[in-house]
């Protein structure tokens, strides 16, 4: 039986694109990511056409992008020259590959232009004050954010499944200013 047999597999590529391309993400490239996720054995790059419906160009793009992602790897199949592809499975694994590729991609070029803005603005009296206040705090935050994100992801999975698991809870040990124990 074919993974898209199963109805609620068939649901579940679907929306895995569907929620791809909210994310940013082509929507071909998500599916083909389902795909994979949800299959037991590696998979090559016509068995996913087939299954999908997409074109082979399409497949072969997808595969390079998630391999760039760290999500997807390519496997070598005994007694078959072709390329198969697997999956991560583990998701918080899969979380912070994509987490720290999406970082690199987005977050730190965006850290570098504000870092190069705010030091432009630096002492500038030609600029209204809360444009560079405004650029300024911008790049504080986003470098706070990149330095709490280097932190947390070295923390081990196990606390980090704890931490996440505590939810809001966790506020409780944070001590705050202007409020008692």
């Amino acid at each position: 039986m074919a993974i898209t047999d199963i109805p609620e597999a068939q649901a579940f590529i679907l929306h895995w694109g569907e929620m791809g391309s909210h994310w940013g993400v082509n929507r071909s490239v998500s599916q083909v990511h389902a795909l994979l996720y949800l299959s037991d054995r590696p998979l090559h790059a016509e068995e996913i056409c087939d299954t999908l419906g997409l074109a082979r160009s399409n497949v072969s793009t997808a595969l390079k992008e998630l391999q760039g992602y760290g999500i997807v790897r390519r496997q070598h199949v005994s007694g078959d020259r072709r390329d198969h592809f697997v999956a991560e499975t583990d998701l918080w694994e899969m979380l912070m590959r994509i987490t720290v590729e999406r970082k690199k991609r987005e977050i730190d070029p965006t850290l570098l232009v504000l870092s190069d803005l705010a030091a432009q603005l630096e002492g500038r009296k030609d600029v209204p004050p809360h444009i560079a206040e405004r650029i300024g705090r911008m790049h504080e935050f986003m470098g706070t954010l990149t330095g709490w994100f280097d932190d947390v992801r070295r923390l081990p999975k196990g606390t980090l499944v704890a931490l996440m698991k505590l939810g809001g809870k966790v506020a409780r040990f944070v001590p705050v200013r202007g409020q008692k124990g």
